[in-house]
């Protein structure tokens, strides 16, 4: 008798307990202050800082981003900014470290990566059907000693995010985004961490990111946050001649 109700409790826990794509991605906007307070988010402006080879080099970083997708990268050394930005449609750079002072305009393959920060800038599961995001539950994953919940976006150009969620707070720990990027497929791996609130939404205020199989590790630690700060739009359009 015992052995049977044992069989019956194994036949019926893995629906009893299932989770879908939708649930979790329910779980992670609520978890991050819920769907009016993310959109009520218009515009962030984060300051901070990013190390590179080995915490040997440290810049000083500042992310703008206004909806509806556009976003601007500054990174700053000894008195040398470098700039990447994305207006909605047209991405470029100046890169004063490679001796380029002018703007110039980025191919498709580069502005896509600005694109998709852009849009995704409260996180890739956030209005995924508006975004027309595909969303696949690949069960769990362990992540440095947490059980993830594994979830794959595939968004409608083919690039692929694979989102980790952290089972007890269902916030993003890990992604893995997979991009063509000039024919060429390329994974970056993030680790998220010390989420704070900003105007009632919770924000990873650190990061780790590289190359998938890479030990170099870009580490960025923002803070300072502003919520919904004045952005005129010309900070993210090709700076006129």
């Amino acid at each position: 008798m015992h052995r049977l109700a044992a069989l019956l409790l194994c036949l019926i826990t893995p629906s009893a307990f299932a989770i879908t794509a939708d649930e979790l991605a329910v779980k992670n906007i609520e978890a991050k202050g819920g769907l009016d307070k993310l959109h009520a988010l218009k515009a962030l402006r984060l300051a901070g800082r990013m190390r590179l080879q080995n915490d040997t080099l440290e810049l000083a970083l500042v992310t703008l981003v206004k909806q509806p997708g556009s976003i601007r990268y500054e990174a700053t050394l000894q008195g040398l900014t470098q700039v990447q930005a994305y207006d909605g449609s047209q991405a470029w750079q100046i890169n004063p470290f490679q001796g380029r002072k002018d703007p110039e305009k980025l191919s498709a393959d580069d502005a896509k990566g600005l694109g998709e920060d852009a849009a995704d800038f409260t996180g890739v599961l956030v209005d995924y059907q508006k975004k027309n995001y595909k969303l696949d539950y690949l069960g769990t994953e362990d992540i440095d000693g947490t059980d993830a919940h594994k979830l794959r976006v595939t968004r409608p150009n083919g690039d692929i995010a694979t989102v980790y969620l952290d089972p007890d707070h269902f916030l993003e720990i890990r992604s893995v985004e997979r991009r063509i990027e000039h024919g060429v497929p390329v994974e970056t791996v993030t680790d998220f961490g010390d989420y704070e609130q900003v105007q009632g939404v919770y924000l990873p205020f650190s990061s780790e990111s590289g190359r998938k199989g890479s030990t170099d590790r870009q580490k960025v630690q923002f803070e300072k946050v502003e919520a919904n700060p004045t952005v005129a739009d010309s900070q993210f359009q090709f700076p006129a001649k």
